[in-house]
């Protein structure tokens, strides 16, 4: 690792010696600085190898080494200013508590980029909304300022899977966060264990030829100009019945992450974070090609809102967002919904396929019951499975949560021997947490 880290410094110094530079020469353009970054120099680093893969350019290598500063060179602002004799970029800062150092914020690239220049900043304005680093490669972003506040005076921001690359040149998958809304989901179940009515399980097999056989369809057979990009399906029924897992399913028997998207997590206090994390988002999922899973969907796809007031406005803008981005995203997108109803029927059109997610019924709650009873439990002869099934409506996730708990009884009687009693213990215990007769 020390050995993939040599050069390192050496690019940091470089980055002083051109804000130095800068200091001196206010109203200079950058590309007039006499300073050459030689790429094959700082080659051998995680950080250099990254500059050269990207080729990224004067500003760009400045933009993404300035926002480095706060997390491997937490003094670096502090330093050049005594060594400048120069305080000025503290003045485009944001300083710590301490009072001593200072974070980067979008004035601080403005200032390195042009200085007292205004027809400079302008411009350097347009890069940072325009920039790649900002957009394509999602590595840079800017913290929100309080309401009143220029945006640009935002702390400079590095997303977490761009910094684990830049500095460690490995990969990882990003954590449920305000910056990043979603959160892999993954299952150690099969095809087998999703008992459903063989009609939605033919409609889901639909959806997974789509997701082995797209690419083909499109460039191979010519369709690429013919149809929409991107592959969009509602699973609509009551909770318990299956939606999350069948979304797992195809993700694990395609090769492909699934990610369910927090839909709380993107109401945001800031006017535009919502849509920049959004873009965020997909831009990851699009060159992963991952699927995106919206549980709950009607919470934010339902019918819109009245505009009663300035949040409810910008509600309904985040959500015209959300469906653009959701109708252009090239991969496949879910969105889970308890009530098929409640969904925006001006969205209803742009669904490939709606898959009714039904309560099973007496045949396959039976199937459920057998399917799920671990075989090293012994069931007692007064266990009539077939009368359970047919007496108690409940859900795959009731009967796997009766599962789990008479399971634990009979573990904890040490003989291992699973009694009707004990299952219609667990079936009550499940009756009353939902306020149902038993």
């Amino acid at each position: 690792m020390l050995s993939k880290q040599k050069g390192t410094q050496q690019i940091f110094d470089y980055l002083k010696d051109v804000i130095l530079w800068r200091l001196e020469h206010t109203q200079t353009p950058l590309k007039e600085c006499p300073l050459n970054y030689e790429s094959a120099k700082f080659k051998g680093s995680h950080l250099g190898d990254y500059i050269a893969k990207h080729e990224l350019n004067q500003e760009e290598r400045i933009a993404l080494l300035v926002s480095l500063i706060a997390h491997v060179y937490p003094t670096f602002l502090r330093e050049v200013s005594i060594e400048s004799e120069n305080g000025v970029l503290y003045f485009f800062s944001q300083t710590r508590s301490d009072q001593k150092n200072a974070d980067p914020t979008g004035e601080t690239i403005l200032y390195v980029f042009a200085g007292d220049d205004v027809a400079g900043r302008i411009k350097a304005l347009q890069f940072i909304h325009e920039n790649r680093l900002f957009n394509k490669l999602q590595a840079l972003h800017m913290a929100s300022t309080e309401k009143g506040e220029p945006a640009i005076r935002g702390k400079l921001l590095i997303y977490q899977d761009a910094f684990q690359e830049i500095v460690f040149g490995s990969t990882i998958t990003p954590k449920l966060s305000e910056e990043f809304p979603a959160q892999e989901i993954t299952t150690q179940m099969t095809w087998d264990d999703l008992i459903l009515p063989e009609d939605t399980l033919e409609k889901l097999q639909n959806s997974k030829m789509w997701l082995e056989h797209n690419h083909t369809l499109l460039e191979e057979l010519g369709m690429k100009k013919r149809l929409k990009p991107g592959y969009r399906v509602l699973f609509h029924g009551a909770p318990g019945t299956g939606k999350t897992l069948a979304a797992s399913l195809l993700g694990k028997y395609t090769d492909k992450s699934v990610f369910r998207v927090d839909l709380s997590v993107l109401v945001s206090k800031y006017i535009g974070e919502t849509e920049k994390h959004l873009a965020n988002l997909f831009s990851k999922a699009e060159k992963k090609n991952w699927i995106l899973f919206f549980d709950e969907a009607d919470s934010v796809f339902g019918k819109r809102t009245n505009v009663r007031d300035a949040h409810d406005k910008y509600a309904n803008q985040g959500v015209s967002y959300l469906l653009q981005k959701i109708e252009a995203y090239p991969g496949m997108v879910i969105l889970a919904s308890n009530y098929k109803d409640n969904i925006d029927n001006a969205f209803m059109r742009r669904f490939q396929s709606v898959i009714k997610f039904e309560l099973p019924k007496m045949k396959e709650r039976l199937r459920i019951w057998k399917h799920n009873i671990p075989e090293k439990i012994e069931q007692h002869p007064s266990l009539k499975l077939d009368e359970i099934a047919s007496k108690y409506v409940l859900n795959g996730s009731n009967i796997m949560n009766c599962i789990q708990d008479a399971s634990l009884k009979a573990l904890a009687n040490k003989d291992r021997i699973l009694t009707q009693e004990m299952m219609l213990e667990s079936i009550k215990k499940e009756y009353h947490k939902e306020d149902k007769v038993f």
